[in-house]
């Protein structure tokens, strides 16, 4: 096997860039078909999309916002798939992250944010990783597949919360389920107000501190699996338990540390969302990002070079979707759904689906033939 090609003999660049553009293509071609189906332009409403989610610095701001909490989602399914584990527990991880951020936040009084910060991702990345090492732990101890937990350790999130926010952390005299707003000295800065800071002007957007938040993450994440020794056991107990276990690598040992960092990860979508946007404890916050996430994770190959692209895509449909509902009324909310879903079922289940041609391409022909 020659520098810079797998073991089924593509470019890094085949498997890395090429087949997630051409499965995205595809997708598109498909949205389109949908689209001229219901009598509408597909290339208008595609264009609305791509300016709707870049077009504006407003846009770009929502668009850059929904990518950061993908990010977080993603690099925590990406840690666990490393160690051969398929975490689908974002959400519940993300939804206790988020608890541990609000508790913070609500603890800390009038504390300055760049103080608050530091506990605060402390507390998303705690209960994250709680959340996320108990399963862990039934894997390695009891059998317990970590697919089966962590679908069920989602509901119970979903439970926990809505019993916490309605008899506990509710603010008194009110109905809606939410706790008391925090301190506006614990905000995070907007980005709009950072960039007007140096001269530059831009439209109001939820997008915070949180995004270099996510992008530090994606260099510690590709540092820890790739340049020290913890992440090459975490590589090799998913490569091969018994040959990890003949090295003297404990599995176990492994698999609780790889899904506590992985629910770490999806914990700190709270420091977006609850810290940095909502300034108060929900319901409901993760909105759907630790599911999206997974096909963020198979979309940028588990690596966090691929998946910040796959991210702002992500972010694209989902701030072009909305752009596209406004100027299109006779393409729903559910049909952007759709054509979101199509992008996750090409990006996802059917990643592989060209590779067969892709290697066919690029295996050189035998001499003679």
């Amino acid at each position: 096997m020659s520098a810079g090609t797998g073991p089924d003999n593509l470019p890094w660049w085949a498997t890395g860039v090429l087949l997630p553009v051409i499965n995205v293509v595809l997708a598109l071609i498909v949205s389109a078909i949908v689209i001229l189906a219901i009598g509408e332009d597909p290339l208008g409403a595609m264009w609305t999309m791509v300016q709707g989610a870049l077009g504006t610095s407003e846009g770009l701001g929502y668009t850059l916002y929904y990518a950061t909490s993908l990010i977080f989602t993603a690099l925590a399914v990406a840690v666990a798939f490393h160690g051969g584990l398929f975490n689908i527990g974002g959400e519940g991880q993300a939804y206790l992250g988020g608890l541990g951020v609000g508790l913070v936040c609500l603890a800390v009084g009038d504390m300055p944010w760049y103080l608050v910060l530091p506990l605060s991702v402390l507390g998303g990345a705690a209960f994250g990783a709680l959340w996320g090492a108990i399963p862990g732990y039934l894997q390695a101890y009891r059998g317990s597949h970590v697919v089966i937990t962590t679908i069920m350790f989602n509901f119970i999130a979903s439970s926990l919360m809505v019993y916490l926010m309605v008899n506990v952390l509710i603010r008194p005299g009110q109905m809606s389920p939410e706790s008391a707003q925090f301190d506006k000295a614990t905000f995070l800065p907007l980005v709009q107000d950072m960039a007007a800071a140096i001269g530059i002007q831009m439209n109001p957007s939820p997008l915070n501190f949180s995004l270099f938040l996510a992008l530090a993450a994606c260099v510690l994440v590709w540092a820890f699996i790739w340049h020290t020794r913890w992440g090459f056991a975490l590589r090799t107990v998913g490569a091969n338990e018994n040959a990890a276990r003949y090295a003297g690598i404990d599995p176990k040992k492994v698999i609780i540390i790889a899904m506590a960092l992985s629910g770490a990860l999806a914990g700190l979508l709270g420091v977006n969302e609850i810290h940095g946007v909502q300034h108060r404890l929900l319901l409901n916050f993760p909105a759907g990002m630790g599911f999206t996430g997974i096909a963020v994770a198979l979309m940028g190959r588990n690596h966090p070079a691929g998946i910040v692209p796959a991210a702002i895509l992500f972010g694209m449909l989902y701030q072009g979707g909305t752009e596209l509902i406004f100027d299109y009324p006779s393409i729903s909310r559910e049909l952007v759904v759709v054509i979101q879903g199509v992008v996750i079922l090409f990006a996802g289940a059917l990643e592989h689906m060209f590779r067969p041609a892709l290697v066919r391409l690029f295996t050189p022909k035998p001499a003679g033939v």
